[in-house]
């Protein structure tokens, strides 16, 4: 089974396995896919986690493959520019998604590498339709592409965006796949790629240099965890957000929420403060924990979800959310794969927002990223940036066993509503026995309370975002706990989410796949 955010990048991934492949194979095809025909989520140019449950052994596995701040990106260079552009070479940081996908791929994988890559190469040749989703993007970053020599031939038709139905292609990119396939990762953080981006990017005054790429490595990392009603849910550690996830769990776990009824007033309510209590923490202590000591000991505590559940009010919204002292107590997107030997694997994976930084580094065909836009410049913030930093990510693949095996992969992209729409997946799938593709069809809903990460300054808003479908009495009933609504389109709630559920009598694979987007689940 494969769920992703565009139907060919799927079926990418049940290639992979119906040619012999696993778990693996199967994820980094589709992963390689997705940066051909989801361009605006990710791709070569970026960098991600991968959480993976190996059969064999019975265990989870973390990568971290993200990249850090380039040496010379000193938040007095940005200061004196007058912050980190959106866009633009500036605003790239060292890609390290390639380098997770062949670490992952030399431990696990049984296919050989250029079999892996030969969908994504065949639709980085031959093309693909356009989606209606995809033209939407491509039509507001034109000006930006149109402008551009080697994103205009790529993304426009003669300097006109691409509309619905036509095809894009990327050659170059296929031919950078294939030198991956062939030299591994030398090629790309050493050799003839590498010195090919950092031309580029010195050509147009960016940061990165040989000596960034060289010293990158993705690494292996032993994922967090907590325990949530019997069923055991895998994060990322520092420096991803995913503690957020298991802070929250922790916390609502404390609750009745299947006394209180599926997408009530009542269960929206608790879960939408604990995330407050949650992102409090993550604003105060996270960041990267080869820099700052982050007390995720504490934060995962069930005695500190005690503490903190007690803060919540059932009948009044908080406004003011301070941080709590764990210390006592010590466009993305997402895909999940699992096959018919037990191993399971999602990964998020990211050029950050839409189309990253908008620039394709000359004739490699790698778009690349514009990561460097999460960063503060506050010089006593825990993420504030450093050169050689790994930045705080949003991004939090979830892995979820049962006795010690898997029952869901699941996740969505989508920034700081990533742990939000991930709290609901889970609570919909264990407290209501929902389906994969009942929980990722459920009315959605988003707060925004906290900062959002986006560039210096940040942006702020208080507002508490419903889908339409939400009933008027729930509506009301937030309203009357202090909630201020912002209603959203039926189906205009945040992320792409993705699942798949194995069923712990049979292990039939059971998938979801977001109808906000374009997304696929698809099996073998």
């Amino acid at each position: 089974m494969v769920t992703s955010g565009h139907m060919l990048a799927s079926q990418a991934g049940v290639q992979a396995m119906m040619a012999g492949g696993n778990a693996v194979d199967a994820a980094i095809a589709t992963a390689a896919a997705l940066g051909a025909v989801e361009p605006a989520g990710s791709g070569v140019g970026g960098d991600g986690f991968i959480l993976i449950y190996w059969a064999e052994t019975g265990t989870v596995t973390g990568m971290n493959a993200t990249g850090p701040a380039p040496y010379a990106a000193t938040r007095e260079v940005y200061l004196q520019d007058g912050g980190i552009p959106m866009k633009g070479i500036r605003s790239v940081s060292v890609p390290g998604i390639v380098d997770g996908w062949l670490l992952a791929h030399a431990r696990y994988g049984a296919l050989k590498l250029d079999q892996v890559f030969a969908p994504a190469i065949s639709l980085c040749e031959n093309g693909f339709p356009v989606s209606h989703n995809l033209a939407s993007g491509l039509k507001g970053e034109n000006p930006r592409f149109a402008a551009e020599p080697y994103t205009r031939p790529v993304f426009t038709n003669n300097g006109e965006p691409l509309k619905a139905g036509e095809i894009l292609r990327n050659k170059n990119l296929a031919t950078t796949l294939r030198k991956i396939a062939a030299e591994g990762r030398e090629t790309l953080y050493e050799g003839e790629l590498a010195k090919a981006i950092v031309e580029f990017s010195q050509a147009y005054d960016g940061l990165l240099t040989e000596k960034d790429l060289a010293d990158y490595h993705a690494r292996w990392v032993d994922p967090i965890h907590t325990n949530y009603r019997g069923y055991e849910v895998y994060e990322m550690p520092p420096n991803s957000s995913g503690h957020i996830l298991l802070q929250e769990l922790n916390i609502v776990e404390l609750f009745d929420l299947a006394s209180m009824g599926c997408n009530t007033a009542e269960s929206v309510h608790i879960m939408v403060e604990a995330k407050k209590l949650s992102f409090a923490d993550r604003e105060k202590y996270m960041a990267d924990p080869d820099w700052v000591d982050v007390p995720i000991k504490g934060m995962l505590s069930k005695d500190y979800a005690a503490k903190q559940a007690e803060r919540i009010d059932p009948n009044r919204a908080a406004t003011d959310v301070p941080a709590g002292m764990p210390e006592q107590f010590e466009d993305t997107t997402c895909f999940c794969t699992a096959d018919g030997r037990g191993n399971a694997v999602c990964i998020l994976q990211s050029i950050q927002s839409g189309f990253g930084s908008s620039l394709i580094a000359g004739d490699t065909g790698i778009l690349l990223n514009n990561r460097m836009t999460y960063w503060h410049l506050e010089a006593d913030h825990p993420n504030c940036l450093m050169p050689g930093k790994r930045v705080r990510h949003t991004m939090n693949p979830v892995l979820v066993t049962k006795d010690n095996k898997p029952f869901l992969v699941c996740g969505t992209p989508g920034a700081d509503t990533q742990v939000q729409t991930n709290l609901q997946l889970i609570t919909h799938m264990i407290d209501f026995g929902m389906t994969p593709q009942e929980a990722v069809e459920a009315p959605r809903w988003r707060n925004l309370q906290n900062p959002m990460e986006s560039t210096i300054p940040h942006t702020c808003s208080d507002a508490l975002q419903l889908e339409g479908r939400f009933p008027e009495e729930v509506r009301e009933g937030l309203v009357q706990r202090g909630h201020e609504l912002a209603i959203l389109g039926d189906w205009d709630g945040p992320g792409s989410a993705q699942a798949i559920m194995i069923d712990p009598n049979s292990n039939a694979l059971i998938g979801g796949s977001d109808l906000r987007r374009d997304g696929y689940a698809a099996g073998w």
